[in-house]
């Protein structure tokens, strides 16, 4: 998609690790101008700028938390400025997980997970909305997961915010359809990032002989999932779930 998104302005939550830094130099190299979001890792960030440093500075990173309300609607007040001409593309992609049977689950764990995966994505919506209806133009795609179907053991809090996640992208598709907005999710199986890293051997070997294909798949693969249902091309899917999961 060499330049497909030439003269786009592209916010990518939770972009300087993983999924998100496979999407930002995706969108990069297709010709974007990114604004990567962070909470708090300055080294992936640093990492990142200079893995983007050929693309004639089109990156910008900007530190700050999406569950924090305050925090999202200063970072789109800074946008008028940065990008007068709008957002056109949202990847909500910022996650966590802190894993643990229910009966074990601390309250913090279940709300930490659940304001950054879910409420987060709710905050960065809004105001994309508001920043593209004017413009009758826009692509917002949220990155869930098959345990939103599925329901992993361990990890409720999770599970329910990427149901949740499917849910909001849903409603919030229909409600801007008529306003050349569309709304979808990108759903990745078992993906070889950092939060599999954590992961038990055993459970590793158990995970991936579910997967049809018989692997975990690669950043870059998802992150061109992503760059089709944020394209021009993609006008007429909305309110939908793209699996990139091997068959899972």
């Amino acid at each position: 998609m060499s330049n497909a998104f030439e003269n786009q302005s592209v916010i990518v939550t939770g972009g300087t690790r993983g999924l998100g830094k496979a999407s930002v130099m995706a969108f990069l190299e297709a010709g974007a101008r990114v604004f990567a979001t962070y909470r708090g890792n300055e080294e992936a960030a640093a990492a990142l700028r200079d893995e983007a440093a050929g693309h004639a500075g089109r990156l910008s990173t900007h530190r700050f938390d999406v569950a924090d309300y305050g925090a999202v609607e200063s970072f789109w007040d800074e946008l008028d400025e940065l990008a007068p001409d709008g957002i056109q593309v949202l990847i909500n992609n910022s996650g966590v997980r802190r894993d643990s049977v229910l009966a074990m689950m601390s309250a913090a764990d279940w709300a930490s997970v659940i304001e950054t995966n879910l409420t987060g994505s709710f905050h960065m919506s809004k105001f994309a909305v508001k920043n593209m209806v004017s413009r009758r133009y826009g692509r917002i795609v949220f990155v869930t997961s098959p345990a939103g179907r599925f329901g992993f053991e361990g990890q409720g809090n999770y599970s329910a915010s990427k149901a949740g996640q499917v849910g909001l992208a849903r409603s919030l598709s229909k409600e801007v359809a008529r306003r050349g907005i569309t709304v979808n999710c990108v759903s990745p199986g078992f993906i070889e990032t950092d939060l599999l890293a954590d992961l038990p051997e055993a459970r590793v070997s158990e995970y991936k002989k579910s997967v049809p294909m018989r692997r975990f798949g690669t950043p870059q693969e998802v992150a061109h999932a992503t760059l089709f249902l944020a394209s021009r091309e993609s006008s007429y899917v909305t309110g939908a779930t793209l699996e990139v999961s091997g068959g899972f």
